[in-house]
């Protein structure tokens, strides 16, 4: 991983990427990813980001980041593409 943001790191610099705008990027990205992790929920998105809930609520706010943004991410398949519980289980039974 250290090799990784080695590389990215360079990229950027080489790139002419600002000191700001590629910490910004970092925390939408980070935040997101953490989001994502627990669905949505900010309360244990904080917990585990070490931050209290009204923080991390206003870090979103400041980055432009959304909820929205990252639960359309997160929404269930179509039901044709779903896998049926009964029709799982039915297979279950028969093994």
């Amino acid at each position: 991983m250290r090799r990784e943001l080695d590389s990215l790191v360079t990229q950027m610099h080489s790139s002419g990427v600002r000191y700001d705008d590629a910490v910004r990027e970092f925390k939408r990205q980070y935040l997101r990813e953490v989001l994502a992790a627990n669905r949505g929920n900010q309360c244990k998105a904080a917990e585990e980001l070490g931050m209290h809930r009204n923080t991390l609520s206003r870090t979103m706010a400041e980055l432009g980041l959304s909820l929205a943004e990252v639960r359309a991410g997160l929404k269930r398949p179509p039901r044709g593409e779903r896998l049926m519980y009964g029709t799982a289980r039915q297979g279950f039974r028969q093994g």
